[in-house]
């Protein structure tokens, strides 16, 4: 490992409990990541209320841990309001910095506490070395990023860049880039960008061919083709603090207490080895055992170690595989005889492989061994435990979980042992006629001095003896600390009560608790004043007399799509392919409608020259201004080009203060958040200073992914293989519905779109009533008829075209393929 290698790495623990923040302290994680009871991503987590946080952040600040609050969701406007004296309070108790995704609260938390660290979520989807840019200029000081990027991705990032980079590099993983998933809240109407992510992408589906519903391979008939492995890299942290991570990232905050100290603890110990020198360490292979009985789907050693397709992807089972146990040899009447792979204990938990889509699990209750019965069987023995409905002969048996494993784990941390022992000096000084004085420090410049309140008196008949002050005074069981030296002055024949002893150390032990408590040394700041001042800054000053428009906007993927538009029947549109780009956009331009270039909502770091390249070969003073939908591509098109930027559904934007710090960037128009209801669209847009647009047509993208279905069945191995699979359309996924969702690859990146259009035709008049300037009709699938739909629109915004018209022909696509509203009238939880 390079000697100049940033050796202030640390391991980043999950908490969703008070229970899970010891586990994780007490084996060695040196900062923790937690929710509170509201704005984060894991909302059905235990969480912290507000004493608890104020607990877990003064116990671990005393062991030297830092700890993180996730309010890493996407907020309402009224939520801003509520979230700003909740600010206060996580300033005030001290915590080390707040995890954030949405652009609005970054906005708030800038203005009103510009000391507060703040990381941004891997919900931003930083991918590319310009994103973190971005962020750097607004004042995050950490980025966590986006969990595709290869390690040669992550070291340009860390060359071109600043900013501390952290990475997931253990747990669960996410098919979809992180904040780019609708798929949960299309279907389901729980948004995993508001925390309630339902986990569609864990269910069953089969790879078709979407015209016919024709199954592609029988081997792919209802897998989970989208559920993915868990992400398990100790083998690789070397190379990964070489590509310049500061933070390695444990995912768990709703996995019990015991996994959390069995992986944070295997972590540990293998990078405290890398980083004092240690060369080709190899992890033991019991460790690993371990690690992948607490918890796994498969492991992956994912995009970081590009790893794909069949290796990437659980598409057997999407829930915890746990580890071979053995086979069932013979089942009698009462009986499963199970011939054992591992060690099996009465309590482990089992699940027989039955070959259906529902496997049995269950608890070992008794079991014996040679006619004898007992708790616990070694391997190579041949037990029997009681019979479990459709077992059979020769099925596979699983152990899910060990309840030995279990029970080591808890004890490094039940009952806060505080194995890990803060050393400590004292200093006691008695003396007749003076107050007891005891000074108590630690090794990093923390130093106390306490007194008694009562005089040390003259000893009649018995006095002190160092002995006994030291007996008293070094009862240090139950805190944080160890004695690690003392001095006692003690006067002859001083004598003090043992109790005055005692309060004296529990008061001394306190102060220096509240002191490495207080590990940031903040001012206090007053919920009051931080409330006024940040209601300030969300005040949004109501417009009147605003442009009464009724705008049609569409965009288009393709040159075949540009083709069939009628450029007369919209008012803006946005190209997103450069074939014969140059004379599309004469074309539009010769009609007088808006002609916007549109960006992808991935671009790789080598794809910027790519862009700039297209860029460059337009006559910018033909084009109305370039649609991003990606942070990175924000800043790129901000620093480089003098144009009107449109900011895209890859934003998020969800609330006016995101608006605000938009516009602030250059930013003229923005398509707001699909997830958004007609009430929190109608806050945003009337009191905007820029155009707001909605979409209100078409198939909306559910999940954009690097993982391609499609490589499953042809066995792609590598970025090259998929770089030559770019197709638009004919393949899909149907679910347990018979929904089919269609897939489209391009540039490395699939995209997974919705069963039904969203089509608000007969609408539109309510969408533009809440001060919406442009209704956008998205056209991504090829079987849309353009023209028709194009027409439809066009007609009834501006009054050639029925309210009864626009209303046959809804009926006519419900009747036919069905229609959904989006979220336009119920929201997302």
């Amino acid at each position: 490992m390079n000697k100049d290698i940033n050796k202030n790495v640390e391991i980043l623990a999950p908490a969703g409990s008070m229970e899970s923040l010891y586990a994780a302290i007490e084996n060695g994680a040196n900062a923790i990541y937690l929710g509170g009871k509201v704005f984060n991503a894991r909302k059905n987590a235990l969480n912290f209320d507000d004493e608890q946080l104020k607990e877990a952040v003064q116990y671990a600040h005393i062991r030297n841990v830092r700890v993180y609050v996730t309010l890493n969701i996407l907020m309402t406007d009224s939520e801003l309001e509520e979230i700003i004296e909740y600010l206060s309070f996580l300033y005030n108790i001290d915590v080390d910095a707040v995890i954030v995704q949405d652009l609005g609260l970054a906005r708030l938390i800038k203005e009103t506490l510009p000391d507060f660290e703040m990381h941004a979520s891997t919900q931003m989807t930083i991918n590319n070395y310009m994103g973190v840019k971005y962020l750097e200029e607004l004042g995050f000081s950490r980025v966590v990023l986006a969990r595709e990027l290869s390690l040669e991705e992550i070291k340009f990032i860390k060359a071109n860049t600043n900013m501390e980079l952290e990475a997931f590099v253990h747990g669960a993983l996410c098919m979809s880039y992180s904040g780019q998933c609708l798929m949960s809240s299309m279907i389901g109407g729980r948004s995993g960008n508001r925390g309630v992510c339902a986990q569609p992408c864990r269910m069953p589906y089969s790879i078709v061919k979407t015209e016919t519903k024709e199954i592609l391979s029988d081997d792919f008939y209802e897998k989970y083709m989208l559920s993915t492995k868990d992400l398990n890299t100790i083998d690789y942290l070397e190379d990964i603090v070489g590509a310049g991570i500061t933070s390695f990232k444990i995912e768990g905050r709703m996995k019990k207490p015991e996994y959390v100290a069995i992986i944070v603890d295997n972590y540990k110990r293998v990078l405290d080895k890398i980083l004092i020198g240690e060369k080709a360490i190899q992890v033991d292979v019991k460790d690993k055992k371990e690690m992948k009985q607490a918890f796994n789907r498969g492991f992956t050693k994912g995009y970081m170690m590009e790893e794909r397709g069949k290796k990437f992807v659980s598409f057997d089972k999407p829930n915890n595989k746990g580890v071979l146990l053995g086979k069932i040899v013979r089942v009698d009447r009462n009986f499963l005889h199970v011939a054992l792979e591992e060690p099996l204990a009465k309590g482990d938990g089992i699940e027989i492989i039955t070959g259906s889509k529902r496997n049995k699990g269950f608890i070992v209750g008794n079991m014996y061994l040679n006619g004898r019965k007992v708790e616990y069987a070694d391997k190579n023995d041949v037990v029997r435990i009681e019979k479990a409905n459709s077992a059979k002969e020769n099925m596979l048996l699983y152990k899910t979980l060990d309840v030995n494993l279990f029970k080591r784990a808890k004890q490094t941390y039940v009952e806060k042992q505080n194995l890990k022992k803060i050393a400590v000096t004292m200093n006691v000084t008695i003396e007749i006629g003076m107050p007891l004085q005891l000074e108590l420090w630690d090794n990093e410049g923390n130093r106390v001095s306490v007194t008694s309140e009562e005089l040390v008196e003259t000893g009649i008949r018995v006095s002190l003896t160092e002995e006994k002050v030291m007996k008293q005074i070094s009862k240090l069981g139950g805190t944080a600390y160890s004695l690690e030296k003392i001095d006692i002055k003690l006067m002859e024949n001083s004598m003090i009560a043992s109790s005055i002893l005692n309060s004296i150390r529990r008061e001394a032990i306190s102060e220096l608790d509240k002191m490495r408590g207080n590990s940031n040394n903040r001012i206090q700041i007053g919920r009051k004043e931080l409330g006024k001042k940040g209601r300030e800054i969300l005040r949004n000053s109501k417009k009147s007399n605003q442009e009464i428009f009724k705008g049609i906007s569409v965009k288009v993927e393709t040159l075949e799509q540009f083709r069939e538009l009628d450029l007369e029947k919209l008012d803006r549109v946005y190209l997103n392919f450069t074939d014969n780009l140059k004379n599309c956009i004469d074309e539009v331009k010769e009609e007088g409608k808006e002609v916007y270039i549109a960006t992808e909502k991935i671009i790789r770091n080598d794809e910027f020259d790519e862009l700039e390249k297209v860029i460059n070969s337009l006559d910018l003073s033909k084009i109305d201004g370039i649609s991003v939908s990606n942070v990175g591509t924000l800043k790129f098109i901000k620093d480089k080009y003098d144009v009107n930027i449109h900011g895209d559904i890859g934003l998020n934007i969800f609330n006016s203060s995101a608006v605000k710090l938009l516009q602030e960037y250059n930013v003229t128009s923005v398509t707001l958040s699909p997830e958004l209801k007609l009430s929190q669209i109608a806050r945003i847009a009337s009191n905007s200073e820029i155009l707001c647009e909605t979409i209100g047509q078409g198939y909306l993208p559910l999940m954009t992914t690097k993982h391609c279905p499609m490589a499953l069945i042809k066995g792609c191995k590598s970025d090259d293989e998929c770089a030559n699979c770019n197709f638009r359309t004919g393949y899909g996924l149907t679910d347990r519905k018979d929904m089919a969702f269609e897939m489209i690859r391009k540039n490395k990146i699939t995209t997974i779109y919705n069963s039904q259009p969203m089509m608000m035709v007969d609408r539109l008049n309510e969408i533009y009533d809440e001060n919406v300037k442009l209704v956008r009709l998205d056209f991504s699938i090829d079987k849309e008829e353009i023209n028709e739909i194009q027409s439809m629109y066009y007609g009834f915004a501006n009054g050639s075209i029925s309210r009864e018209e626009a209303n046959d022909f809804v009926e006519e696509y419900k009747d036919t393929i069905g229609i959904t509203r989006g979220h336009y009238y119920r929201g997302v939880i």
